[in-house]
């Protein structure tokens, strides 16, 4: 799986929105603390307002602030915010796609490889990330020597 920049931007920006609670985050300040450039952090942060995440008012006092509880927010659901959705071939679903001959299994590949992604991606919050307290699964996953790799 490749993390896109926008992907990763919009996770950070929301786990900061998460760990500056309740109240107006400036885009400027968010933008700063993950180093992520100002203008790809309004981008991202509009992309968010769009689809209900994150709330935002303009002024001296304004800023974003989450919408959402960051409970609810998972990782899957901020790459379907800003990408679309988690696997496709082509731009159609697994399940939509057709091999012939030798290939025929293919799509059983692709359709398990949602499902991997989604037992990870659908069960990590923005809660989590800001907490810094990741589901027993992940830390599992991410602690075993062979997920280091770069095969």
């Amino acid at each position: 799986m490749r993390v896109s920049a926008k992907v990763d931007y919009a996770v950070r920006a929301l786990a900061e929105l998460a760990a500056a609670g309740a109240g107006p985050m400036k885009g400027e300040a968010i933008a700063a603390a993950q180093g992520i450039p100002l203008r790809f952090t309004e981008n991202i942060l509009a992309d968010l307002r769009r689809a209900g995440v994150v709330a935002s008012q303009r002024g001296a006092d304004g800023g974003y602030w989450l919408k959402a509880p960051a409970e609810t927010i998972t990782v899957a659901d901020v790459i379907r915010y800003v990408e679309g959705p988690l696997a496709d071939v082509r731009g159609e679903p697994p399940e939509e796609v057709a091999y012939a001959g030798a290939a025929g299994a293919l799509q059983d590949v692709w359709i398990a490889t949602r499902a991997t992604l989604r037992s990870v991606l659908e069960v990590v919050t923005i809660a989590d990330i800001a907490g810094g307290h990741l589901p027993k699964v992940v830390t599992r996953l991410a602690g075993d020597p062979d997920a280091r790799s770069r095969r």
